[in-house]
């Protein structure tokens, strides 16, 4: 009896030492210690999952006083540096961490940090995804509309990639069907002080453009301006291939080189508020006095368990449309989605 009870309570203590070298450990400040295992920390949020906790904890990382962690993360400075590391605040400094990866050790203000990501082998750990839907009806004319913006994300060491899909399909009695459809595929290379490099696919098709499919295909640098726990701006820079087909009657067909210069602002920890705006320009080379414009804006509202309200805007400008369609074309989007 003796010795079954020894090997029960040495297997014990064994889980016990176990957990308490892999658990993760956060001192607020407030005074309140959380011990779990750290998942993510983006847009100024820190996501923890605890034991006496069904759903994983959210905290603001401004209160953040201590952390430590011997699990490795994709850490991103404030200054464009990306690290695989652990996370150790020095023993007697509140609010400074030291970072130590594979070829170096840096210590840095935890205030520094704008972005966490605990390192898994598993695929979709490093996925990020979001999808909304929205549905309108007006019964004197039988008016429906159906809504969907859907985004997917993969980050890795060096890397990053994204997609986007949003759609609009608008029916009424003895009206055709309107359909507009825009999508975008791409990747970045993040490099020193955050600069980057870019590769993406745009496309849209929409009836008030007469648009089948315009494709464009674009590569260039940019660089993150502001980068911080609140705040991402940054700019980018290159060249675009733009083929066009056109639903007219001559069924026409346009190709074109073009430069584009592209402004994008990330605003978020505002309370449960957040504001994304995307605004690309895209002169002709190969067609004289041609400028189209491409602006997107989303307000979204976090609600609990991952739930979020969307206001969306997408805006596209074109000075020489085909004969007989519209220069602008423009949708507002309000719709109710989950992310992951």
């Amino acid at each position: 009896m003796l010795i079954k009870f020894l090997i029960a309570f040495s297997v014990f203590i064994s889980f016990q030492i176990s957990y308490a070298q892999t658990a993760d450990t956060l001192a607020l400040d407030n005074g309140d210690i959380i011990v779990g295992e750290i998942k993510e920390m983006k847009n100024g949020v820190l996501s923890i999952e605890t034991d006496y906790s069904d759903s994983d904890f959210t905290i603001k990382w401004i209160k953040v006083k201590k952390i430590s962690s011997s699990q490795y993360y994709l850490v991103t400075l404030n200054n464009g540096v990306r690290l695989n590391t652990d996370l150790h605040t020095k023993a007697k400094d509140t609010g400074v961490v030291d970072l130590t990866s594979i070829n170096e050790k840096v210590t840095v203000n935890i205030s520094d940090i704008v972005y966490i990501k605990a390192i898994k082998t598993s695929f979709f750990s490093r996925l990020s995804a979001s999808l909304s839907v929205g549905y309108n009806f007006t019964k004197s004319n039988n008016l429906s509309q159906f809504t969907v913006r859907s985004t997917l994300g993969y980050i890795a060491d060096t890397w990053g990639a994204n997609a986007s899909y949003n759609s609009v399909v608008s029916k009424q009695d003895s009206v055709p069907e309107t359909n507009r459809t825009d999508a975008n595929i791409g990747a970045k290379y993040f490099l020193k002080n955050d600069w980057f490099l870019s590769l993406s696919g745009d496309f849209l098709s929409n009836d008030e453009q007469k648009l089948d499919l315009r494709t464009t295909i674009k590569g260039g640098a940019g660089k993150y301006f502001i980068h911080s726990n609140r705040v991402y701006f940054g700019a980018g820079t290159g060249l675009a291939w733009n083929n066009e087909r056109f639903s007219d009657e001559f069924n026409t067909e346009r190709n074109s080189l073009e430069a584009y210069l592209g402004l994008e602002l990330n605003m978020f920890d505002f309370d449960d508020i957040s504001l994304y705006t995307n605004l690309v320009a895209y002169p002709s080379l190969t067609e004289s006095g041609r400028l189209r414009t491409d602006f997107t804006l989303d307000l979204k509202y976090d609600l609990p368990y991952e739930f979020f309200i969307k206001l969306g805007f997408t805006h596209n400008f074109d000075s020489k449309p085909i004969e007989s369609a519209a220069k602008v074309d423009y949708i507002f989007q309000t719709t109710f989605g989950w992310e992951l």
